[in-house]
């Protein structure tokens, strides 16, 4: 049987986000603190305490707030340099960063640098003549020979990312919504603004920035068409429109310039002390990935690791890609880690809610710096929006995939609303959960079998232990015949903590020669009971066991 041992991060010496666990925050889905039915940063400052107390997170990132018609969740920026009004004002995030520091949390903000709405300043000047200042700041082409289109590549939200400007009988490109148009990042002029856009939230005490579709950037500077796929290949992991499966997007995206590009925006944020550089990019095979790291680790501090949302739910499959990632890293690079995200179908209704359990372990117990999607340590799953209710302009498009449905609000109490807002139901940014007596925080926190219960527990189990958040990582059980149970086991000095996964559905046996004590499991009552040499693990179950140096074998009960 093979072993895998990566030794990762020192204990003493690691820096805070490489022991943090960051929970996303989708702002207008989180919590109404003015009552007009809209989350905003009023809300999330009054629910920090939750946060570190009652859930004991370390970081929040907080989805865009700034200026905006809010077409795209706040993804489409008017201005980037002020909040929008539904979402607050400057004094009310310079107080949640206040709040938050007084809490040990760290605040996180969004980064959007590859497009604006078409509502910005710099994109009205832009399209206003050919000779304008601003026109290079976006990206203009003439159309194809015979009309049409500049080139091939698909959008996203569907169809072509060109767009005709009757006034100058131009397109501009746009990656996602019509409504987004994408800036031109070869454009120094263009990249000077948009660092001093970065220093401008730095300089308010922002502790990081989350990147926004990072290697979306650089797109190849000849405009290539993208190969055309035989059979379009769909992400049955994503939220896209199915015109994005018929191409291969090899010169929309991820041009080797990028990380030129993205090496600038390290260098603002290594000028302030502790703050870290996250990057969203699209799931890839790990050698590409690991180039967001840069061979001197001088690109991003951590690129997220998309490609284990996108991995068959099985013990192999899921255990065969952390290996490939922990070789592909460059030496002391770290990854950002995420089953979920805003984009994504969640968890609970991907897996269901006893493998969603599983998931919970898995993810926090890994090499790396988990983070968690708001709602996921609830077992919050989809929920239908009805199209009159729908915020996700990618709907729209014919053919169109909603992401509402991940993004419904966080379930606080099972009262009014959920405890989300006071306004009336029809005011609300997305319709509350119907599960709200299972799902709310109010009713889960005084549940021990509850999904919040069992986040409460891994989270406080992982804070005082180094093994979990900075301690090599062993592979010891592959798989089973059966290819249900994964076994590893992270260490550090004299602490042992060995991670039994079992994805099937019926009992497992696990061998342990030297025992130990289980300190979690997904399944109440098992945790305190000491292990001797067989762990039993019952269907869809998961548990951490404290134990010293240990050697595994798995067989079908």
């Amino acid at each position: 049987m093979n072993m895998y041992c990566r030794t990762t991060a020192d204990a003493e010496s690691s820096l805070w986000w490489q022991r943090a666990v960051i929970y996303e925050n989708h702002l207008p889905s989180f919590r109404d603190g003015n009552g007009d039915g809209i989350g905003d940063l009023v809300g999330l400052t009054m629910s920090l305490d939750y946060l570190s107390d009652a859930l004991g997170v370390d970081a929040v990132w907080v989805g865009p707030f700034y200026r905006s018609p809010l077409l795209d969740q706040g993804y489409d920026i008017s201005d980037h340099c002020d909040v929008e009004p539904v979402f607050g004002t400057m004094a009310d995030f310079d107080r949640l960063i206040v709040e938050a520091h007084l809490r040990s949390i760290r605040v996180i903000v969004d980064f959007v640098p590859n497009h604006t709405s078409d509502q910005h300043p710099w994109f009205v000047e832009s399209r206003s003549s050919r000779s304008n200042a601003h026109r290079d700041w976006y990206v203009w082409r003439d159309p194809a020979v015979g009309g049409g289109p500049p080139n091939n590549w698909t959008s996203e939200a569907g169809g072509s990312v060109w767009e005709l400007d009757d006034l100058t009988g131009q397109y501009y490109l746009h990656s996602h919504l019509i409504e987004q148009p994408d800036l031109n990042w070869r454009n120094a002029e263009v990249r000077g603004a948009m660092l001093d856009v970065l220093r401008f939230w730095l300089d308010r005490g922002a502790d990081g920035v989350r990147i926004d579709v990072a290697h979306m950037l650089m797109k190849d500077p000849e405009f290539r068409d993208n190969p055309v796929r035989e059979i379009p290949e769909v992400n049955e992991y994503d939220l896209q429109h199915a015109d994005f499966a018929t191409q291969h997007h090899i010169n929309d995206r991820g041009h080797r310039d990028v990380f030129d590009v993205l090496r600038e925006i390290r260098r603002v944020v290594d000028c302030y002390p502790d703050r870290i550089c996250i990057g969203e990019i699209e799931g890839m095979p790990w050698a590409d990935w690991a180039k967001y790291f840069g061979e001197q680790l001088d690109v991003l501090h951590m690129p997220f690791a998309f490609r284990l949302i996108e991995t068959p739910w099985q013990a192999g499959a899921l255990a065969d890609e952390v290996d490939a990632m922990l070789d592909a890293a460059p030496a002391d690079a770290w990854a950002v880690l995420a089953l979920g995200n805003h984009d994504r179908p969640r968890l609970a209704s991907r897996l269901g809610q006893a493998q969603a359990r599983v998931a919970a372990i898995m993810l926090l117990t890994l090499p790396g710096t988990p983070t968690l999607l708001y709602g996921d340590e609830l077992g919050l799953e989809d929920q239908p929006v009805p199209a009159e209710r729908q915020r996700d302009r990618f709907a729209r498009m014919v053919g169109g995939v909603s992401r509402d449905p991940t993004r419904t609000p966080m379930p606080w109490t099972s009262g009014r609303n959920g405890g989300f807002s006071e306004a009336d139901e029809r005011l609300l940014w997305l319709p509350i959960s119907k599960r709200l007596t299972e799902v709310a925080v109010s009713t889960q926190i005084e549940d021990d079998s509850s999904s919040l219960a069992l986040y409460r527990r891994v989270l406080a189990l992982r804070r005082r232990s180094p093994a979990l958040t900075s301690g090599a990582y062993r592979r010891l059980v592959p798989v089973t015949p059966n290819e249900d149970v994964w076994v590893y086991e992270r260490g550090v000095g004299e602490e042992r903590k060995v991670v039994a996964l079992n994805f099937g559905q019926r009992w497992q046996r696990t061998e342990v020669i030297t025992g130990g004590e289980v300190v979690v499991s997904t399944v109440l009552g098992r945790e305190g009971r000491a292990v001797a040499e067989r762990l039993e693990l019952a269907p869809n179950e998961a548990v951490i066991v404290n134990t010293g140096a240990a050697h595994h074998r798995t067989e079908s009960k």
